[in-house]
């Protein structure tokens, strides 16, 4: 339930379409799940003969296991000879067995990027020439099998339950103190608690499989649970199980000694030390996402880290809010029904949740799509999309909410007559506890039993025979101890009878107030599409964000290019995206070496931008290195020929091998980057 207030609203949006422009426009390189940038042999390459090794190059620094990658031949069997192991920045290699027969390989490889994703697939080579394979490249990514399904629920119950934990505390706190004595919103929160903590146990054990073998039996490995442990995923899993002992300990206090507090001032007292440590409870489980997640990696993780925070906190304290809120309207007690200040307190709150959900939401749309292209082109994009369609739905229900909120403070509350206080536990002065408003028979007087309305004495009773329990005078005489023990049951029981009367009285009453029933409905609806949109950003958690998606692909395609043209001609040619970061600083420089063996080489370079035109740019250097040997740097400078073309003759290339290539591009006075990539040279 936000406040709009149309002038500032307008700003507002033109303000943050600016502030998305220019972020947009001015993207810099960056990366949050790995993706395979680079091969040798290349995907769907034929080599001449068989090579020593297997190599690929990643977008980021990943982590490997034993099997992390696996070449297969065409029957199935392994013909790699070693554990893979990290040969350059962020190219991996694995032997190969010496003498491999002709036909097609597959290269299989499953490994875990710096932001706790597994990352899997595979592709196929081929020596001399391509042959039939029993090998199935299909279904390698435990994202599909019922381990990856367990662990992506895991995510959305540990999601919501952190949402419904500390938003619904924070409603209490801030928006409804009365609100802690309540039975139905206390269950609110605890269920949020639990649901997290559960949650949590269930991602540690699946963890070790996830990322792994894919398989159920592996979800209770103890070998696999000690080496999750000492990932920075299971260290973040661990610490929220320890967060969470403490969020127990607040939520003790909150509903016990919190609620149970009648001294005002020690009340504010307690409020306050109780805002404060749930405020840094509530940053730290969030933190414990951050610190594994997209935010941990790639560009700008330092300001990533504590927006995603942020962004996750108003999360909780807007949409946790709105289900306390739901289920205070629905289930609270008629004696403490919500009240329109405390809603309105909540429209406060909800209004600048929704302020720093669109500041940090724009910073991190920009930070993991980079172009608006990446909106449409990528899956992340389009999920993105649907996460800010439901948003602004969800905005509008709750503007229609705050509607609601206006009218309910606006009309005087139902005045219900309460149960006076002596009928509900008062005693009369003779000692008989009272009847709820039922007045006992009068006794003695025409009303009772056996006697008429002032009329003469059944017949068979004497005028001088006193009635049961009188005395001769026709007084009260001495009451049996079980009738007086009856008589106080049957008060007590008359009492409870009308105290439940006069509370269903009250809650008919208040239901029938038609803007109650309108709040009610609208807030039910805006938990409904709440529901849709955490589904949605679960999802979002565990997809390849959108400019890691693009470089891939780029990258991909540069490769499929240059060992088409290297299988064409014997040259090699390297197609490298590039971005400065700077203006104009996006583009694609290509090196073309010619005849690419040991000796002299001849070496073209072209600067295009995105679109396919030649741009010039005021310095390219290049340099080849031969890690392996110990060999380079050895620096090229190039000549400037004509617009977007360099070219340099003599290149001197001393050994065959696998040679980094790295190209350093300028385009203005500060703004430059070096791009790399492996090429098989000789």
């Amino acid at each position: 339930m936000t406040q709009t207030i149309a002038p500032r609203v307008r700003a507002l949006v033109l303000l943050l379409l600016a502030a998305a422009c220019a972020l947009l426009a001015g993207a810099g390189p960056a990366s949050a799940h790995a993706a395979v940038t680079g091969s040798d042999p290349g995907q769907g390459a034929v080599v001449d003969k068989a090579p020593a090794r297997i190599s690929l190059t990643f977008s980021e620094q990943v982590a490997l296991s034993d099997d992390s990658l696996r070449v297969l031949d065409p029957e199935g069997k392994r013909v790699d000879t070693a554990k893979p192991a990290n040969v350059s920045g962020t190219t991996y290699a694995v032997p190969l067995h010496s003498g491999l027969p002709d036909g097609t390989y597959t290269v299989a490889y499953q490994v875990v990027s710096a932001d706790s994703h597994p990352v899997a697939g595979a592709y196929t080579f081929s020596i001399g020439a391509p042959s039939k394979t029993s090998v199935s490249v299909s279904g390698q990514s435990t994202d599909d099998g019922v381990v990856g399904w367990l662990y992506g629920f895991g995510r959305y119950v540990s999601y919501a339950g952190f949402i419904v934990m500390a938003g619904g505390a924070a409603f209490v706190l801030a928006c409804w103190r009365r609100g802690s004595g309540v039975r139905p919103v206390q269950r609110y929160v605890v269920s949020g608690w639990v649901a997290l903590t559960a949650a949590t146990l269930a991602l540690l054990l699946l963890r070790g499989s996830f990322t792994g073998s894919g398989k159920v039996a592996d979800v209770f490995d103890l070998s696999l649970l000690g080496q999750v442990l000492q990932t920075k995923t299971g260290a973040a899993l661990v610490s929220r199980l320890l967060l969470l002992a403490a969020a127990a300990l607040f939520i003790a206090v909150l509903f016990g000694a919190y609620d149970k507090r009648e001294d005002a001032q020690e009340k504010r007292d307690l409020t306050f030390g109780l805002a404060i440590g749930g405020v840094v409870v509530a940053a730290g489980l969030a933190a414990s996402w951050a610190m594994s997640e997209h935010a941990s990696v790639g560009l700008q993780a330092g300001i990533a880290m504590p927006v995603d925070v942020l962004h996750l906190l108003a999360v909780a304290a807007w949409l946790g809010g709105l289900g306390a809120l739901l289920v205070a309207l629905y289930r609270a007690p008629a004696e403490t029904p919500v009240d329109a200040a405390a809603v309105r307190r909540f429209s406060r709150v909800a209004f600048g949740s929704v302020l720093a959900l669109i500041a940090t939401g724009t910073y991190q749309s920009w930070r993991q799509l980079g172009s608006w292209s990446a909106f449409t082109d990528t899956r992340y994009g389009q999920l993105l999309l649907a996460k800010i369609a439901l948003v602004v739905v969800l905005v509008g229900v709750a503007w229609i909410s705050r509607r609601w909120t206006g009218r309910l403070a606006e009309t005087a509350p139902v005045e219900v007559p309460e149960v006076r206080e002596k009928e509900r536990v008062g005693a009369r002065a003779d000692g008989v506890e009272s009847t709820g408003g039922v007045e006992p028979p009068a006794v003695g007087t025409g009303d009772a039993p056996g006697k008429g309305n002032g009329d003469a004495p059944a017949e068979g009773e004497g005028d001088d025979e006193a009635a049961p329990g009188l005395d001769t005078d026709g007084r009260p005489g001495p009451q049996p101890a079980d009738s007086e023990a009856a008589g106080t049951e049957r008060a007590a029981q008359l009492a409870r009878q009308q105290a439940a009367r006069d509370a269903a009285r009250r809650k008919r009453a208040r239901d029938a107030d038609p803007n109650r029933f309108g709040l009610r409905r609208s807030v039910l609806t805006e938990a409904g599409i709440a529901i849709v949109l955490l589904a949605v950003t679960t999802l979002l958690t565990q997809t390849e964000p959108g400019r890691t998606e693009q470089e891939a692909k780029a990258a991909t395609s540069s490769s499929a290019s240059a060992s088409t043209d290297a299988g064409a001609s014997g040259a090699l040619t390297l197609n490298m995206p590039f971005d400065t970061g700077g203006e104009d600083g996006k583009g694609v420089v290509t090196i073309d070496l010619d005849p690419a063996r040991v000796g002299d080489n001849e070496m073209h370079v072209y600067v295009e931008r995105p679109n396919g035109r030649a741009f010039d740019i005021p310095e390219v250097k290049v340099e080849f290195t031969l890690k392996a040997k110990d060999i380079g740097p050895l620096p090229v400078v190039p000549d400037h020929l004509a617009t977007g073309h360099w070219s340099a003759n003599g290149v001197q290339i001393p050994m065959a091998g696998d040679w980094q290539v790295d190209v350093t591009v300028r385009t203005s006075d500060i703004d430059e980057v070096t791009v790399s990539k492996n090429a098989q040279i000789g």
